[in-house]
């Protein structure tokens, strides 16, 4: 089961106040299929995947008993998270 907190549901309103379209979908196929994993800030996992040809998305969440919980998400410049 994959649920979001509060902050993650009101973040998807705030980034379309920027312009910034970000769907639920999105979120959950990044979290089931991400390009990359960063484990640096465990057991806070951070996933990331595409967002448009100069963004990503990076979605942090935690996993509790057979629960992921969506904590935030954030678009973020490519160049600064592709190595």
């Amino acid at each position: 089961m994959i649920i979001f907190t509060r902050h993650a549901e009101e973040k998807f309103a705030l980034l379309q106040k920027h312009k910034i379209r970000i769907t639920r979908e999105q979120v959950i196929s990044i979290v089931k299929q991400p390009k990359r994993l960063d484990l640096s800030r465990f057991p806070l996992f951070i996933a990331q995947g595409p967002l448009d040809q100069n963004r990503v998305i990076r979605v942090v969440y935690k996993r509790e008993n057979d629960t992921t919980k969506i904590i935030t998400f954030y678009p973020g410049r490519k160049k600064q998270y592709e190595i």
